[in-house]
């Protein structure tokens, strides 16, 4: 199982950060998770937890799941569909505009959308609108 979390970090290939970069968003993550109300929201933010320490794992840096290694296990059976979707969507969205992007954002927040569109430096607007569409149909979990 670790050998295909690492498999599929990798396939993800997303930016590279220092290892103080990854703690904080492990906390900001763990925050989110502690507010979180209902199974299904906790359950979603554990996903955020477990992808967080995978993602700061693959990198090499050495940093301890916060909650008990069952959650883990837990967290990594929503985490594979509702990021890999992400992905997909964002990889779909970019070959549309000739860009290759590497995203797992919520593309349902508009400000983030236009964050990626200015990093990828392709045309916001028309990122936006892509999204958008995409959205209509496309099958993405919370």
């Amino acid at each position: 199982m670790i050998a295909m979390k690492y498999a599929w970090h990798k396939w993800l290939d997303m930016a590279k950060y220092d290892k103080a970069w990854h703690v904080q968003d492990l906390k900001e993550e763990y925050q989110e998770y502690e507010e979180a109300k209902g199974w299904f929201e906790r359950w979603s933010e554990l996903s955020d937890l477990v992808y967080c320490c995978g993602r700061a794992r693959s990198r090499g840096y050495k940093i301890d799941f916060p909650l008990a290694r069952w959650k883990q296990f837990i967290g990594s059976i929503y985490m594979y569909p509702k990021y890999t979707s992400r992905f997909l969507f964002f990889r779909t969205a970019g070959r549309k505009l000739g860009a290759e992007i590497h995203e797992v954002r919520n593309p349902r927040k508009v400000h983030k959308l236009k964050d990626i569109a200015e990093r990828y430096k392709v045309d916001p607007d028309n990122f936006v609108k892509i999204c958008e569409d995409q959205l209509g149909f496309w099958p993405l979990l919370p």
